[in-house]
């Protein structure tokens, strides 16, 4: 396996792993005929903080699962790719917070799907890219506004059988969590140019400078 493969499969292991257990959850209650929807978000209610973990892998129906299926590869994918020293502590942070906020925020009814993890890491890649001063992640930011765009209408409660508290806890999380890996960024790379600009400036500002005064001899 050359280095490129070796690449797109650290880029694209994890959520697609995310994406079969969400495939595989939902084939298992056809199959059986039977539904998880109990074992999803229930706020405020100590049996239904267990959907903090397992809501993201449930799924009313194909076509709910179809529609968070490609955002969730796609910006999963991206996140792997552009943060591959920290998308291991990142994910997780994203997942969890999100599902906590849920629970505190959300309406007293079983909250279920990968909505509330796809608006996170949108927020979450879209502010950062806005934070840091790397072009790539500037312009990823600006990909996220156009392709996702339509994802801050579900941050309000139009469709009151969409858990617009779940999207609304996700994109919360992104933002926290953008700001709290500021430092940790990956940030804009240098020209030759700036670089040398900056030398010279430290240069400047750190020279001695020494003025020779002559007094004529009597």
């Amino acid at each position: 396996m050359n280095k490129q493969k070796i690449e797109l499969y650290n880029i694209l292991r994890y959520p697609l792993l995310f994406v079969l257990i969400m495939w595989g959850v939902k084939l298992l209650e056809v199959y059986f005929e039977i539904s998880f929807i109990e074992y999803g978000v229930l706020p405020r209610d100590f049996s239904g903080i267990k959907g903090v973990l397992l809501s993201p892998f449930i799924h009313k129906d194909f076509k709910h699962l179809i529609n968070n299926t490609f955002p969730v590869i796609v910006l999963g994918s991206l996140l792997c790719y552009f943060y591959k020293k920290n998308y291991k502590s990142i994910f997780p942070m994203l997942y969890i917070v999100s599902g906590i906020l849920l629970w505190g925020i959300g309406r007293t009814s079983f909250h279920i799907g990968a909505s509330g993890i796809i608006y996170a890491l949108a927020s979450f890649i879209f502010f950062s890219g806005l934070i840091s001063k790397n072009k790539n992640l500037a312009a990823l930011s600006l990909i996220v506004i156009f392709v996702y765009g339509s994802l801050f209408w579900g941050l309000f409660p139009i469709q009151l059988e969409v858990s617009w508290e779940g999207h609304l806890s996700g994109f919360l999380s992104g933002l926290i969590f953008a700001w709290s890996y500021r430092d940790e960024l990956p940030r804009r790379k240098k020209y030759q140019w700036e670089i040398d600009e900056e030398i010279e400036e430290r240069a400047q500002e750190n020279s001695i400078k020494i003025n020779y005064e002559y007094k004529k001899s009597d």
